[in-house]
């Protein structure tokens, strides 16, 4: 069920760019032409989307084969992937499946590098993402950073309560809407609360939440409040989670702090794509059925 919502929204990527067809390729390659061609690594990157592009290749009637796996660490001129099929296929659908790589082997590289800062100085957070993605691409945003070695946080609204300062500032305070948050769910449903200062961290902790994130606390803040939880027995019974403005430069001075996940929004919505190109390799004589 899974491929098949997968399959669907990645044909609707490919269609967006068709249209109505490809009228320079169709101009210029003959209709039973059949080409060999190559994705290639053009710089150092943690490679994502392999599995995407195989699903579009695989619709179109295209071969794919993978010469490495989403996940892995590669080197400028890596070939990621051989095809081979009609060449009209192919070309028409070489910006999708590029566009598709690009971006989710960019957010995968970021998500491994913050990944690894963390682990080679002895830290053991989870880096995790935000809803902070495209419109349209949550599905390959967040997998991309899962696959970096990420944690992929809420995909949806309704996949946990996360009470943020808007509802707070409607129910009146954290108590309150941690109160209607509680009675209005299931137990299955885990309540983060979403806090600014030490006292509402206090106040969310004493509430009993599973989960309190420290949003836009600096170093400082974000120390002060947790020791403070730790000061009256209230730390081992939250996850804490740091987030706002965390990036490659600061990272480690919250993961000092011990929080148990790292939030990093820029992830992906300030991804910088990886370079990939696909290439023709060979023509080939031989016409396909």
């Amino acid at each position: 069920m899974e491929k098949m919502v997968l399959r669907e929204r990645l044909i609707e990527f490919l269609m967006e760019d068709l249209g109505m067809g490809d009228v320079t390729t169709e101009a210029i390659v003959p209709v039973d032409a059949v080409v060999s061609a190559h994705i290639i690594a053009k710089e150092p990157m943690v490679v994502a989307g392999l599995y995407e592009v195989s699903i579009i290749f695989e619709a179109i009637g295209v071969n794919f084969k993978a010469r490495v796996k989403d996940g892995e660490r590669v080197n400028a001129g890596t070939v990621l992937v051989e095809v081979y099929g009609r060449a009209r296929d192919i070309l028409s659908a070489e910006r999708t499946v590029l566009n598709i790589l690009m971006r989710m082997s960019g957010i995968a590289t970021r998500t491994r590098r913050l990944v690894d800062i963390l682990r080679r100085a002895g830290f053991n957070a989870r880096i995790a993402a935000t809803r902070k993605t495209a419109p349209g691409l949550r599905l390959l945003d967040k997998r991309a950073v899962v696959v970096g070695g990420g944690d992929s946080h809420r995909f949806r609204l309704d996949d946990a309560v996360l009470i943020k300062d808007n509802h707070v500032r409607i129910a009146g305070d954290v108590k309150e809407a941690v109160r209607r948050a509680r009675s209005a769910m299931s137990f299955s449903k885990k309540i983060e609360v979403e806090v600014q200062s030490l006292e509402e961290a206090l106040e969310a902790a004493e509430c009993g939440v599973d989960i309190l994130m420290l949003d836009n606390m600096s170093v400082e803040e974000a120390k002060h409040t947790i020791k403070a939880l730790k000061d009256r027995g209230l730390r081992g019974k939250v996850v804490i989670e740091v987030s706002g403005r965390i990036d490659e430069k600061n990272i480690l001075e919250y993961a000092e702090l011990e929080p148990d996940v790292i939030s990093v929004g820029a992830l992906t919505h300030s991804v910088r794509a990886a370079d990939i190109s696909l290439e023709v390799v060979e023509v080939s004589e031989r016409r396909l059925s």
